[in-house]
């Protein structure tokens, strides 16, 4: 890989009671990408990302985000990086611009307002500033909810499952969004359960099943694990995700619909 590693992980396990949940990762994320990490629901994805976020302690191996030791510098990790769960943060009381500026307050940073507004603006969501999160769309919500996620601009942000719930037009918008972190020179973990998000977003994909890695790579690389395609002609119907698409177009009020 020619970006060096900014996240780091070796023969990482974990257990609950007698549950091996993490059974060895090995896995490296090269700066400034978009990882995928892909598993079933109990393949481990969302606590190998609480492992990495801090929030709990592997029962052996080793990891590193952004050259700090998680287990020995778990402060130091806190400052490099930031999570977003599966389900949007946001207080729906405070308006778009109130949550923003709340976290620049929490992180000390200097004027929290100007912060919150060159947010809004990077994320289309400057005309819906001034009203309450809970009257935002799906996608306002975890646009806003990624927005906040960074403020202070963290080195590496995890996404734990983003789309979950979200309509396809929402996903669209969240993808969109999450491609240009990558662009901007974010390193981005995505845990998903969706192949197609994968495949659309992902620069190296893993595959995580019953607490290890299987496979890890490009798209291109992964799909060579197979045999060659064999050319055939096959009348390709529309699917129900098309259909949808097409009749409500894009959407002309992201940045101020409900």
């Amino acid at each position: 890989m020619s970006a060096p590693a900014v996240i780091s992980l070796r023969g990482v396990e974990k257990s609950f009671g007698d549950l091996r949940v993490l059974r060895g990762v090995d896995l490296d994320v090269p700066r400034g990408t978009i990882f995928a990490l892909l598993g079933s629901n109990g393949a481990g994805k969302t606590t190998l990302v609480r492992i990495l976020s801090t929030l709990l302690r592997a029962d052996a191996g080793a990891a590193a985000v952004a050259g700090r030791e998680v287990a020995s510098d778990p402060a130091g990790v806190r400052e490099e990086i930031s999570l977003t769960g599966q389900f949007a943060a946001v207080d729906e009381v405070l308006t778009g611009r109130e949550n923003l500026a709340l976290v620049a307050r929490l992180r000390h940073l200097r004027n929290p307002g100007a912060v919150a507004d060159a947010l809004l603006g990077r994320f289309s969501l400057t005309d819906a500033g001034a009203r309450a999160a809970g009257t935002y769309s799906g996608g306002m919500r975890r646009r806003l909810d990624i927005a906040m996620s960074l403020v202070g601009d963290p080195r590496v942000i995890f996404l734990d499952e983003p789309t979950t719930g979200l309509d396809p037009e929402a996903r669209r918008e969240v993808w969109d969004t999450v491609r240009s972190l990558a662009d901007g020179g974010t390193t981005v973990l995505l845990t998903t359960q969706y192949l197609d998000e994968a495949e659309r977003l992902a620069d190296r994909i893993a595959i995580l099943h019953e607490g290890r890695i299987l496979v890890e790579g490009t798209l291109d690389e992964l799909k060579a694990l197979l045999p060659p395609a064999r050319v055939e002609y096959v009348e390709k119907q529309p699917s129900l995700e098309d259909v949808f698409l097409a009749l409500t177009g894009p959407s002309t009020t992201s940045g101020s619909g409900s």
